[in-house]
């Protein structure tokens, strides 16, 4: 029995007492009866609202499944960086840099050092590279070894 039918069977059982109204406890009995009579229409009306509140809200996650399926794609290829998928397919060279404010781990390919900057994903802090300094000091290290 739902909480309407009960407070329904018990209006009729309070009802079939023939209580007289007049009284002190026919008169809370009343108003008893009466709030539970309120209380189970507004519960039965959450719980429509929450019935209709869970099919938008499955409606949106599908809609939002298929947001994130066109912009990132399947993730079968994601790499494990630090917990975020990056999703990303790349057959060339990729350098690790940890950024001095975060310390997160960010890989570059050449064209990213090429910039010569990039936002950290981590926190937003610009990433410099200076490649003038490195080629010198591997430029270096080629003529001590001839």
């Amino acid at each position: 029995m739902e909480i309407m039918e009960k407070v329904a069977y018990l209006k009729g059982l309070t009802e079939g007492l023939g209580l007289d109204q007049n009284t002190k406890e026919g008169k809370v009995l009343t108003v008893v009866i009466d709030l539970l009579d309120d209380i189970a229409l507004a519960i039965s009306e959450m719980s429509e609202s929450v019935v209709i509140m869970s099919e938008e809200l499955e409606s949106v996650e599908e809609s939002l499944e298929e947001v994130l399926e066109d912009l990132y794609g399947d993730d079968e290829d994601s790499c494990d960086c630090g917990g975020r998928d990056c999703d990303f397919d790349f057959d060339g060279e990729l350098y690790e840099v940890a950024c001095p404010s975060c310390m997160d781990t960010v890989y570059v390919d050449e064209d990213m050092l090429d910039e010569g900057e990039i936002n950290c994903p981590g926190c937003g802090e610009t990433l410099e590279f200076d490649l003038d300094g490195a080629l010198a000091v591997e430029e270096l290290g080629d003529d001590s070894k001839q």
